[in-house]
């Protein structure tokens, strides 16, 4: 099981502040991702990494109402292209791009996932994989108060759906 919380910060104060706390950069990526439209609370992505040349077929399932809990699966795919047109053949229609930079980092076994979003702004995913899934919400509160983050902080949206409502807004 994913657990993640995502909190909207400032993209160069909170990157000084996790690098503090002893977090080790495990990889930099330039990430587009492609949504497809299917029913929540299922989701359907590919994942083209740009820099690292890796493309990840992706499927998640909501697990709560806070888009916290996740049941992930995910797998490498050779060409994104391909990978495209196959999930169009079978009925899948686009639904929105993301476009990030990312910064990885590591402590212990938690994971933070520091985004640019392009066209939405900087956020920071706190994620630990595990079964316990109230002991890992802990420990990523226990951390995110460490960074100064609150629970105002907090956007329980999924990139997919402020991409949405940024699109909508758009064409009113």
């Amino acid at each position: 099981m994913e657990i993640e919380i995502k909190f909207k910060v400032d993209f160069n104060e909170i990157k000084g502040k996790i690098e503090n706390l002893g977090a080790t950069l495990i990889r930099e990526e330039v990430q587009e991702d492609l949504y497809f439209s299917v029913p929540l609370p299922k989701l359907l992505r590919i994942r083209h990494i740009l820099n690292l040349g890796e493309v990840i077929l992706g499927y998640k399932e909501i697990q709560d109402e806070k888009n916290e809990e996740f049941d992930e699966i995910e797998v490498k795919v050779e060409d994104f292209e391909k990978m495209k047109e196959i999930l169009i053949r079978l009925g899948f229609g686009e639904d929105v791009w993301v476009r990030k930079h990312r910064f990885v980092y590591k402590l212990d076994d938690v994971t933070f996932e520091l985004n640019r979003v392009e066209n939405l702004g900087d956020f920071l995913d706190i994620e630990v994989i595990g079964g316990d899934v109230e002991g890992a919400k802990g420990k990523i509160w226990k951390i995110a108060r460490k960074l100064g983050l609150k629970k105002a902080d907090v956007e329980s949206r999924l990139y997919q759906e402020l991409m949405r409502e940024k699109r909508e807004a758009t064409l009113q």
